[in-house]
């Protein structure tokens, strides 16, 4: 192989498959289609169902359907295939590689700490795409354990998991990291399930309680170790041009499908590893979610079709995601720029106060209470509530609440800056 420069989910749960057809069995595959682009596209095999539901409560069509069995798919074994894109396609990565290289180098740059602004931005957006919204203030207090409220604290849950891909090192793109990334996400929110391979059929679309007739079936979950395996293997090729290749391997994963909950969440934090072990991103996070964000549809329709075997599809809206996802980025950066700097006039604190050191701390967690601003900067109770005072005095922190328990300040500037690029990225092409 060649080296490249740096340049270069519905959950079924009430029933479970019998499923006894051997992995390795081909008799019950059907076809896969003509593949185009030169890879292949899901093939799709027999399993049978037993339903847990009391016949009684089913219609004769539904009695009669379920007892069919019903076709999952089997995801094709990829580790070892070509990767051939279209001229346009490769035109538009190389334009995308480009453009991301030098935001990387730009956000590096700063003197803020735009990495951990941009990771957190991409955890939110995201969970968005799985319809899991709250403002930036929800979230920053979430990530502190104040008043969590449910979807900021399943959000706080997904920076958290990025922020472990992202101190893991930029060559951890293994069953144990995915395994760790999905821990980091569902521990709190689904304990049984997280950091697990699924031992269930699941299924997108259709009615709950079977799968016959979903959108999509991914494959059986006697299948998924070996799918995840070639995964792994085809993510630690050097090949195929990095955003393509994180596309891929983010459109594989989701198609392999491998847990009950968490998939898309955990796919686009794999995403950003391949992107970063590739060398593209080496400082920052790309907030690729949020160019998604502009039409969710239109990526759930290029997911769809990778798996009919058109791979230019996903590598194009990954692509363009980033691109849009860089100028979002940069604006949040020059409002963020302008905002630090109007706070350099508004402080009047000694060179040595730790007012400074918070003062910037507060563009990566735009809230805190006293307990955290004493552990993140090493003061007392008292010394950080010293500190706080001189925020609120030159304008930079404001209250948040007058119970004297519960005590927290937020940075308002930094919170407004953030919900505005939310709504940038959310805005419809």
């Amino acid at each position: 192989m060649t080296t490249t420069d740096r340049h270069g989910n519905l959950r079924g749960d009430a029933g479970r498959p019998s499923g006894q057809a051997s992995p390795s069995a081909a008799d019950d595959l059907d076809a896969p289609a003509e593949p185009r682009h030169g890879w292949p596209a899901l093939s799709h095999e027999d399993r049978d169902w037993t339903s847990t539901i009391e016949p009684g409560r089913l219609s004769v069509f539904e009695r009669m359907r379920i007892e069919r069995p019903y076709k999952a798919a089997v995801a094709p074994e990829i580790a070892d295939l070509p990767v051939v894109l279209a001229a346009e396609t490769t035109e538009i990565v190389e334009g995308a590689t480009q453009d991301v290289v030098r935001f990387d180098e730009q956000m590096s740059s700063l003197p803020v700490p735009m990495p951990a602004v941009l990771l957190r931005s991409e955890s939110a957006s995201s969970s968005q795409i799985e319809h899991l919204t709250t403002n930036a203030r929800n979230l920053a207090m979430a990530s502190i354990g104040v008043d969590a409220k449910q979807n900021a604290a399943l959000v706080a849950a997904n920076v958290r998991a990025m922020t472990l891909a992202a101190d893991a090192g930029a060559d951890r793109v293994d069953a144990e990291a995915i395994l760790a990334v999905h821990r980091a996400l569902m521990m709190a929110s689904e304990p049984d399930v997280a950091g697990r391979w699924r031992t269930e059929q699941v299924w997108i679309g259709s009615h709950t309680a079977y799968p016959h007739g979903a959108d999509f079936i991914p494959p059986h979950h006697d299948r998924v170790v070996a799918a995840i395996h070639d995964l792994v293997r085809f993510a630690g090729r050097y090949d195929v041009p990095a955003i393509a290749h994180a596309a891929i391997t983010h459109a594989q994963f989701e198609t392999i499908h491998p847990f009950t909950e968490g998939n898309g969440r955990t796919g686009r934090v794999l995403l950003q590893s391949v992107l970063r072990r590739r060398g593209l991103l080496r400082a920052t996070t790309v907030p690729v979610s949020a160019g998604l964000l502009g039409d969710p549809d239109r990526y759930f329709r290029a997911l769809t079709a990778y798996r009919d075997g058109d791979v230019d599809r996903i590598v194009t809206e990954v692509a363009k995601a980033a691109m849009s996802a860089t100028a979002n980025g940069r604006e949040l950066a020059a409002a963020i720029a302008d905002i630090r700097a109007r706070w350099h006039e508004q402080i009047k604190a000694r060179s040595n106060s730790s007012a400074w050191p918070l003062s910037d701390s507060l563009f990566a967690q735009p809230v805190v209470t006293a307990e955290h601003v004493a552990t993140t900067l090493g003061l007392s109770d008292r010394g950080a509530r010293n500190t706080i005072d001189v925020l609120v005095r030159d304008g930079v922190l404001t209250p948040a609440t007058t119970a004297k328990r519960k005590q927290y300040w937020q940075a308002s500037e930094v919170l407004t800056a953030m919900d505005s690029f939310s709504r940038r990225a959310g805005r419809r092409a």
